[in-house]
Formats: structure tokens, C-alpha cells, sequence
């Protein structure tokens, strides 16, 4: 990561810091209200291959002891009454700016992976992870709501699964790799004002 690319991030995120705490507070008491605690989802993610950290969010699902692998079809049913609106609107992801200072993510890059992936897929990720992970990236603008699609009607855990690792990692993998050649601070500063405006004209 360069310097440039470093304090773009730094001070964006001090910025949506300031602007969304009122916001995040307010759904800090909703979850607590209408859902009970834990107020946020901590999920161990991976920086490189072998660097772990914490990813924040804001909880949007039932707690799952024996929960494992992406979100398909199959957790559909453990969406708690203020997840819903909260995912539709990425709401749930803005504790990740906690993440951006601490260095552990940027604005943009490939999403942060499961360790579970990154064991399964060692030779795929050593080159995908030679970028830091990010919150939003060229992978989802361009695959998000096809891998949405493709998992929605998994309904178990190993069949989410398989359809995420055969369908879905190598895709993706595809366009983290062009977002690497592409890398730069202009690059990023387009990737982060598509994320803005599709985000503006879907709802």
C-alpha cells in the first residue's frame, strides 16, 4: 500500500467517522431494542495469507455457534428484524471504518476472505491478497449481486458451499487480479464514487 493510497484512507474514514456517528448510534439502540445484543458481528478475515485480523460490523444475524462459510440461502432465516434493511443498504458495514484506520483493510480492494477460503485456494489468494483487502473493490461493483443470486437458493451450508467455491472464488479472483494491474489512487477514487452512486441509484 502506498503512503498516498494510506492517507486517502485515513482521512476518509475520519470524515464518514464524523459524519455517520449520530447514525451509528441509532442503529447501535435499534439492534438492542428490537434484536437484543451482541450489537456487532466479529469475524476473523484475512490480510494476506498468512495475517489474520477482526472484521467489525454491525450484527444482522442470529448468533450461530456452528455458523461457517458465506452467507447463502441457507441463513436466510436467522436475518433479525433490523439485518434486513440494514444489509440492503450496507448499513451493517460501516464499524468497518474502525478497520480502515487501524490499517487492517482500505476503501477499496478485494473483500477481506475466510481463512476457510484462503486454506482451500493458497495459490489463488497469495496473488489476490497482494493487495489489501477492502470494503468495496472492482469484484463487487462487478460480481456482487451475481454471487447473491447464485447463493439465495443454496439451502444447506455444504451446498453454499460448493456452489461459492466453484462459481463464485474464481470470478472473483479474475477481477481482484485486473483491479491489481489497475491499482492506483485515481483508480481507487473512481472504484469508491461507483460504489457511492450505485448505492444512490438502486434505492
Amino acid at each position: 500500500m502506498t503512503s498516498t493510497k494510506r492517507l486517502l484512507d485515513i482521512v476518509c474514514a475520519c470524515l464518514l467517522l464524523t459524519l455517520l456517528l449520530p447514525l451509528g448510534l441509532i442503529i447501535l439502540l435499534v439492534i438492542l431494542i428490537l434484536d437484543g445484543g451482541p450489537v456487532f458481528y466479529v469475524s476473523e478475515r484475512m490480510r494476506t495469507t498468512d495475517q489474520a485480523f477482526m472484521l467489525w460490523k454491525f450484527r444482522t444475524m442470529t448468533p450461530d455457534a456452528q455458523d461457517r462459510g458465506v452467507s447463502g440461502g441457507d441463513k436466510t432465516a436467522r436475518v433479525t428484524r433490523s439485518g434486513a434493511f440494514l444489509r440492503r443498504f450496507r448499513m451493517d458495514e460501516i464499524p468497518q471504518l474502525w478497520n480502515i484506520l487501524r490499517g487492517d483493510i482500505s476503501f477499496v480492494g478485494p473483500r477481506p476472505p475466510l481463512r476457510r477460503y484462503v486454506e482451500m485456494f493458497p495459490d489463488l489468494y497469495s496473488k489476490v491478497l497482494t493487495s489489501r483487502p477492502g470494503v468495496t473493490g472492482l469484484a463487487t461493483l462487478a460480481y456482487h449481486k451475481t454471487e447473491e443470486r447464485l447463493i439465495a437458493p443454496c439451502r444447506t451450508a455444504d451446498e453454499t458451499e460448493a456452489v461459492y467455491c466453484r462459481r463464485c472464488v474464481p470470478r472473483k479472483a479474475r477481477l481482484d487480479l485486473i483491479y491489481a494491474e489497475k491499482r492506483s489512487v485515481c483508480y481507487d477514487v473512481k472504484l469508491m464514487f461507483a460504489t457511492v452512486v450505485r448505492r444512490i441509484s438502486l434505492h
